[in-house]
């Protein structure tokens, strides 16, 4: 039984659409802390209303990022986690603390990476006259918004779209593939190949089309 730590700030939608279908779907695992970096993160009333384990380590009780990684490490540690998953989480992990958890340390982002990582990645993709955007979910690494990559969504960009359209038909496919690269994940369905590439055990399809 695979044990799943998911990190927040705000609402966790994301872990919302992972703690369902874990037990919906009987997954070889259990969400056993969703840890917030904000005490008023929304997430956290949902998690302890379905049993989960909840913790703050508030960032602003830290006066450099390192000393909140440590804190926030030794808070992960002591739930003993086979895997990290962040889930809005809104901030910048230092390289110390991504390199603790190679491996096991997985993060979404709102777009098709390599293109638009960090920040306004919906209004980056109409700005550019992009005709489809997506989602990437992907093993943190050292640089920001890389790593390897499990899955994808992709979805058009329509004329109309303003940020908020493009963003809510994102993030309805983010509820779908996050889960199912989770799942992939404790059901030891992921490899990692010689060239740092996922590869998926039996070969299911690493793309969605919305």
């Amino acid at each position: 039984m695979k044990r799943i730590v998911i990190l927040i700030s705000g609402r966790g939608s994301n872990m919302e659409a992972i703690v369902k279908r874990c037990a919906a779907e009987s997954w070889p695992a259990q969400v056993v802390a969703v840890i917030a970096n904000r005490p008023a993160a929304k997430g956290l009333e949902f998690a302890a209303a379905h049993g989960i384990t909840t913790a703050v380590v508030d960032h602003r009780q830290h006066g450099v990022r390192a000393d909140f990684d440590a804190a926030l490490a030794a808070c992960i540690d002591g739930f003993a986690p086979d895997l990290i998953v962040l889930a809005g989480f809104m901030r910048i992990l230092g390289e110390p603390f991504v390199q603790r958890y190679a491996g096991r340390l997985l993060n979404i982002h709102p777009s098709l990476l390599p293109a638009f990582p960090g920040l306004h990645t919906h209004r980056s993709a109409i700005d550019a006259g992009c005709k489809l955007a997506g989602a990437t979910v992907h093993f943190v690494t050292t640089q920001l918004d890389h790593g390897p990559i499990v899955m994808q969504s992709v979805v058009p960009v329509r004329p109309e779209d303003d940020e908020a359209a493009l963003s809510a038909r994102v993030l309805a496919t983010e509820h779908v593939i996050y889960p199912l690269a989770v799942r992939w994940f404790v059901e030891d369905r992921l490899l990692l190949d010689d060239r740092g590439r996922v590869r998926h055990r039996d070969g299911a399809s690493q793309l969605l089309m919305g």
